[in-house]
């Protein structure tokens, strides 16, 4: 075998040999491997390879030179003899300095650092807004009157809503001047519960041994068929309206309070709007068919309600910060859409985030317990530990106080009260009956007798009408209407949804990313068949799994979805949603009580063999068609049980620490009911200690969320979830999965 020839041998037999000059081939650079055995990367890996953990840095830094600079400042002065006699002569013949000076200071520095910080906390039916330095809030209702539309009263119809007259349905339900009233409707459970209800209270007080009348309901009846109003003249009338005058200057819009005192039948005539409705945006209303109408409309009440109530100019607002209170369980397009807005619209100077819960516990000064917030429309559930909610005990219920006005008010004409032509979409007829609920409602067993009231009819130009009416049961089971939510219908509260905003998608698998817990997962079984039948036995450890987007306290990544062969759902359900999850048609809504899915859903077969993100789709989907209703003692139950997860110690801490908070709450004897309810619950360990509790140290419940918030906004170490106007515009909503101190 003949020796083998070098490269460079064969080259020159072949003429190959380079002889004549020393060029490379090409002009390509050589890249020289890399030694696998040592080598490593730091990319991502520091803080200050991050912009906004760099920029913190650079802020920190910046804030120490001014410090210094002062400080340089201060010694050369001391060094200056005038500012040494000035400095002397603030020293007492003691040596010492006055205490009222110092203390002076340090309310001024304390002053100083809330005064440049707006708290606002919206909700279904007032806005609480004002300095972080303030005391108590500014609150208006959350409402905007436009000219030029028609009355709501005219086109919506009643509430409570009334039974036809005629079979076709032809006869108009909005106008109150017709001869014959048609009588209130009753939702199918209504004449079963209200007989349960009242059998209850009668139990109750007996063994209080309280007087009870046997023929009180023939009394009332009589009284209030007999009843003929009384005029009374303006100017004896000690409260009398102000109204809103629109026939001199007639203003595009009103907001507030003045959008309330408009005339129902002014010359312009005025529509109310508003904005949010059950926590959420209101897509119901016909003007709000634009995202950018609906946006106007919240973007002109705050501004309107700022320069109102705390006397800011919006261009003047660049130099505030503000702080924005949010639901606990909360969609992300509401939360983006609120921060985009005072971010690019308002051009707030920054912008921090905070959920209601945690503020509560913030104003109240509790580390740990379950905090139930009764609004208007809906009533909020977490628990909270260590100043973070518990991600899995976040209960949102669509039922508040509002609900307790018109239940209110329907067993008032149930039972022949004077004023027929009652309407709560009347602007004066809310007003006045809110007024009333808070007059004579109660849960005081002790308060129900036959008790006599009144109630005022105010008009413009005319004389009040002063009605007298008689009650006996109704001002309590109006308010138990919190444990039985079935007497009060709920089928138009989901109308027109995601008819405007579709629900939040993960940008990468296209499932549903808004947070759901196990709590409210399984309060939404327990009212859907068919989530009931589709989804395995344990919820507790089936939801984290399938949503995948439950949010977590601590910085575990998220489990990754699995494949279930068994939760591939039977024939004869929903049919199959598409892969982007559109939404069902409006016709289909929610029966009263949110128990069964439309007639729609249930035509179609349900095709086998679906993927894990076609069955979460479709859960999304029946979620967005339930509304999520529950008695308020089984709800604490679920909730608190969620959040210890097995753990007695846990569910024993938190039943010693419920707090009330809320508007929709102030009700007499409150507290004392749901704490007898919870305790008879099942769930409810027997020997367990079970205190409910309001906000201590003389803070309302209405204001405590909001105080809470002012407390945030003012701790110099929450610098890290403040967004500056600078990072958004480069990173968008992005920034909030930085900036918040939950998982978002």
């Amino acid at each position: 075998m003949p020796p083998k020839k070098s490269g460079r041998a064969l080259a020159r037999e072949e003429g190959l040999e380079r002889t004549d000059n020393r060029l490379p081939q090409n002009s390509w650079p050589l890249v020289t491997m890399i030694n696998q055995k040592n080598y490593y990367t730091e990319y991502l890996k520091r803080d200050d390879q991050i912009m906004v953990l760099r920029e913190q840095g650079e802020e920190a830094l910046r804030q120490q030179a001014i410090q210094l600079e002062k400080q340089k400042r201060v010694d050369q002065m001391s060094l200056d003899p005038a500012a040494i006699l000035s400095r002397d002569a603030d020293v007492d013949g003691d040596g010492e300095k006055e205490d009222g000076d110092e203390d002076e200071n340090e309310e001024e520095a304390v002053e100083r650092r809330g005064a440049k910080v707006i708290v606002i906390h919206p909700g279904s039916q007032n806005l609480r807004l004002g300095f972080a330095s303030d005391v108590v809030p500014k609150s208006m209702p959350f409402v905007i009157a436009r000219r030029g539309e028609t009355p709501e009263y005219l086109t919506e119809e009643q509430s409570p809503k009334r039974v036809k007259l005629d079979d076709d349905g032809d006869t108009p339900m909005g106008d109150a001047d017709q001869s014959v009233v048609a009588p209130v409707e009753k939702p199918p459970e209504w004449d079963a519960a209200v007989v349960t209800m009242s059998k209850e209270l009668k139990d109750r007080m007996r063994g209080n041994k309280r007087r009870m009348l046997p023929n009180s309901k023939d009394l009332v009846l009589s009284f209030n068929r007999k009843h003929t109003p009384e005029r009374i003249s303006v100017h004896n009338d000690i409260n009398r309206a102000e109204w809103t005058d629109v026939s001199t200057d007639p203003q595009e819009f009103y907001v507030g309070m003045d959008a309330l005192r408009i005339p129902d039948d002014s010359n312009p005539a005025y529509r109310s709007h508003w904005p949010i409705r059950y926590g959420g945006f209101n897509e119901k209303d016909q003007r709000y068919k634009s995202k950018r109408r609906l946006l106007e409309d919240i973007d002109c009440i705050i501004t309107e309600g700022i320069k109102k109530e705390l006397g800011l100019e919006r261009k003047q607002l660049r130099d505030y910060r503000a702080v924005l209170v949010i639901p606990d369980l909360y969609e992300k397009n509401y939360v983006i859409e609120m921060v985009d807005m005072f971010m690019k619209e308002i051009r707030f100077a920054e912008v921090c985030i905070m959920q209601e819960s945690v503020a509560a516990s913030y104003g109240a000064g509790w580390s740990l317990g379950c905090i139930i917030d009764v609004g208007a429309q809906k009533t909020s559930i977490c628990c909270v530990e260590e100043g973070v909610c518990v991600a899995e005990s976040r209960i949102n219920l669509k039922f508040g106080g509002y609900d307790i006005t018109e239940s209110l008010l329907r067993m008032l004409l149930v039972n022949d009260f004077p004023y027929k032509e009652a309407n709560l979409m009347r602007r004066q007829h809310f007003l006045e009956f809110e007024d009333l609920k808070s007059r004579i409602i109660t849960l005081n067993d002790s308060d129900v007798t036959l008790s006599t009231h009144e109630f005022f009819i105010r008009s413009p130009g005319t004389d009040t009408l002063k009605y007298s009416f008689r009650t006996y049961d109704e001002i309590f089971l109006a308010a138990m209407s919190f444990y039985r939510p079935t007497i009060v219908p709920h089928t138009h509260k989901f109308i027109g949804r995601r008819s405007v905003w579709d629900r939040s998608y993960d940008i990468y698998d296209n499932t549903p990313n808004d947070p759901m817990s196990t709590a409210q997962a399984a309060i939404y079984q327990s009212l859907s068949s068919s989530l009931a039948n589709n989804t395995i036995e344990s919820t507790a450890t089936t939801l984290p799994s399938l949503t995948s987007t439950t949010e977590a306290t601590s910085s575990t990544p998220a489990r990754p979805i699995p494949s279930f062969p068994h939760l591939n759902p039977p024939p004869a359900e929903t049919p199959r949603s598409s892969n982007m999850g559109s939404p069902g048609p409006e016709t289909a809504t929610p029966n009263p009580d949110g128990a069964t899915p439309s007639q729609a859903d249930t035509s179609a077969p349900q095709p086998e063999g679906l993927t894990p993100s076609q069955i979460l789709l479709r859960m999304w989907s029946e979620y967005d068609r339930t509304v999520p209703i529950a008695p308020l003692d089984s709800a604490v139950i679920d909730s608190i049980t969620h959040a210890a997860k097995g753990d007695d110690k846990k569910i024993r801490d938190f039943l010693r620490a419920i707090m009330i908070v809320g508007g929709g709450a102030e009700i007499a004897s409150f507290t004392n009911v749901l704490q007898e309810m919870v305790m008879a619950r099942d769930k409810c360990p027997k020997d367990a200690e079970v205190v409910v509790a309001v906000p201590p140290r003389d803070i309302g419940g209405k204001e405590c969320v909001w105080k809470g918030a002012s407390v945030f906004g003012k701790l110099s170490v929450t610098n890290d979830s403040w967004m500056k106007q600078k990072d958004y515009d480069m990173l968008g909503s992005r920034l909030l999965t930085v900036k918040t101190i939950w998982n978002f």
